[in-house]
């Protein structure tokens, strides 16, 4: 097992490099800024389409006002993506740029959504009593365009970069106001990437007699099909928990590849849920969400339960208690870095086959009893168990399916944490018999100097009194946090008017440090503005922040964040993971850490 893991291990600078690739987080980083509008047009869905379960239906007028704010928000999805992918793909472009030649992010934005447009949409006309009506067909704007609202936003980003790289432009007097001038720079770059789009579609059309996202799809959908069958499903999902064991942020690298199928699917299986067929698609956001990261990567809830209740290891009783209110809320890096799950050969079997063997009991209550896929979105933050009794639309087969995959993680889990606990029982049993023989050798010792006279009572007071904290402090479990001297409010007076941005990949673990700064700082009276925020979408918010931390899952990206840092001027910094959790647990500590890091 150990061969296995150094061996997977090696991999990892690679694995990194690929976390680190512009395109793909670019993917990653819009998809994740689109979000608010799946989870808000989902909404919707439920208060529409929930009470069909138990037999009641809105009337017609109801129903269409519900969904029309589903087909405002989901309905424009891709447009949105290519928006915010080729936002994200510029803040990338911009990093290898010379400060006083940027991008324009915004003009970037607006010429993918309109080459977007071009290659998914078709003008329509309808004339009715006269009266002539004309718009787009947006049924290519939702999530059936996605993968096409990508390759809108990366063409974009190279055309202007191409452009604004090599000062191709159109220049004005230095008289002319810079936001004038701006507007010019921006127009050569961005009539050329409309005039490729317009040149491209027209001719792919006469070719193929369907738009480019019509022909994307059909060229895609025989992956998401082999992507939604048990072996696709093993083979993502494995990987996922793969590359998380080895210490990398496995959805950086997976979900690139499945985002637009994710998103499609959960559409999909809504839009037959409503035309009275079963939803039979797997492969979807509220499945990853729930099933699959049950807790977190890995589908730690149960197991953090165990160490929580069932554990004879008072190191694994204090870890699971730590943890358990993170995990809840699908928030598990302390539980991976204070258990620890990371790189630990105990759990290497479970962690990864628990999601796969959890997905793969969702599609056979789908394929053999006949149950409704997930059809529903909530934030990645909701408790899996209500995650899944929402997501699946409150079906009665959506309790028997909760149930049973609890059971099933039990089951998977249980063998290895009890010979976990096991070890960590020995363990500790080791080391209080050997505090236990050295504090009776110092007392041995402090006996016989004091029988021969060379040392006075007092001394031999003091030495007890010593081993005596020295044995109650042993015999403290230790949950893995790190101790610190107390820090006088005086020494903090530095960090007044300072800020901390603390980021990581999606939001949850960069709040558990920001919080015990500002706990800390509070407790301190020390004016320290803290934030927390998925990498990503930091960008902006960097100005506004002395020091940049990031989170151990998101430490890939320092090299980029150091460039972003230093153009800007700022500090930034990056995290081990146990030194990360500890920080989290002990806010004097992580006052003195921001101190050190200022101070550098």
């Amino acid at each position: 097992m150990d061969k296995l893991i150094a061996t997977i291990e090696k991999g990892r600078p690679f694995f990194n490099a690929v976390a680190r690739n512009k395109y793909l987080k670019a993917i990653r980083d819009g998809f994740i800024s689109v979000i608010p509008i799946i989870i808000f047009s989902s909404i919707f869905m439920l208060v529409s389409a929930v009470p069909n379960v138990w037999g009641f239906y809105w009337p017609d007028d109801i129903n269409n006002v519900l969904m029309k704010a589903y087909n405002y928000s989901m309905g424009i999805l891709a447009l949105a993506c290519a928006a915010t992918t080729a936002k994200h793909f510029c803040d990338a472009q911009n990093r290898d740029m010379p400060k006083n030649n940027q991008i324009n992010f915004i003009s970037v934005m607006i010429a993918a959504m309109v080459g977007f447009l071009l290659l998914s949409s078709d003008s329509i006309s309808v004339t009715t009593d006269g009266v002539t009506i004309s718009g787009f067909d947006n049924g290519l704007m939702g999530s059936r365009g996605l993968l096409t609202a990508f390759i809108a936003a990366f063409v974009t980003g190279i055309v202007y970069k191409f452009f604004v790289k090599r000062n191709i432009t159109i220049r004005l007097p230095e008289q002319v106001p810079p936001n004038i001038s701006q507007t010019f720079k921006d127009l050569i770059p961005f009539s050329v990437s409309i005039a490729i789009f317009w040149a491209f579609d027209q001719v792919f059309r006469a070719a193929f007699g369907i738009c480019f996202a019509q022909g994307v799809i059909q060229v895609f959908q025989p992956l998401f099909t082999a992507a939604d069958g048990y072996v696709g499903l093993a083979i993502i999902y494995g990987a996922m928990s793969l590359f998380w064991f080895v210490g990398v942020h496995g959805p950086s690298i997976v979900e690139p590849a499945i985002s637009a199928a994710l998103v499609s699917n959960l559409t999909a299986n809504f839009a037959a849920y409503q035309a009275g067929e079963q939803a039979t698609y797997i492969l979807t956001q509220s499945a990853q969400y729930f099933v699959v990261c049950m807790g977190g990567t890995g589908a730690t809830l149960v197991l953090c339960l165990m160490f929580c209740f069932l554990a004879k290891s008072k190191e694994m009783r204090a870890v699971g208690r730590a943890s358990i209110v993170p995990v809840c809320f699908a928030v598990n890096e302390p539980f991976l870095f204070g258990a620890p799950m990371v790189l630990n050969p105990v759990f290497f079997v479970p962690f990864i086959a628990a999601p796969v063997l959890n997905i793969w009991l969702l599609k056979i209550f789908v394929d053999v009893l006949g149950m409704n896929g997930f059809m529903y979105t909530l934030p990645w933050t909701t408790p899996a168990p209500i995650g899944i009794i929402m997501g699946l639309g409150l079906q009665p087969l959506a309790f028997v399916f909760l149930i049973a995959v609890l059971a099933l993680d039990f089951a998977v889990y249980y063998p290895f944490f009890k010979v976990y606990d096991r070890q960590k029982c020995e363990e500790e049993s080791e080391v209080l018999e050997e505090e236990l023989a050295e504090r009776t050798a110092q007392k041995g010792a402090a006996m016989t100097a004091a029988f021969q006279g060379e040392v006075s009572a007092e001394s031999v007071a003091a030495g007890a009194a010593a081993s005596t904290v020295a044995g109650a402090a042993a015999a403290t479990p230790s949950a893995g946090v790190a101790s610190s001297a107390p820090v006088q409010a005086g020494d903090l007076s530095s960090l007044n008017g300072k800020g901390v941005l603390v980021l990581c990949q999606g939001g949850g673990t960069s709040g558990l440090l920001a919080n015990a700064l500002a706990k800390a700082a509070k407790e301190h009276g020390i004016d320290l503005t803290t934030g927390a925020e998925a990498y990503g979408n930091h960008i902006d918010m960097m100005p506004d922040f002395d020091l940049v931390v990031l989170a151990p899952q998101a430490a890939s990206y320092f090299d980029d964040l150091k460039k972003d840092a230093d153009r800007m001027g700022i500090k930034c910094c990056s995290c081990r993971g146990k030194q990360y959790i500890d920080l989290s647990r002990d806010g004097e500590a992580a006052l003195n850490f921001v101190l050190d890091q200022l101070a550098q």
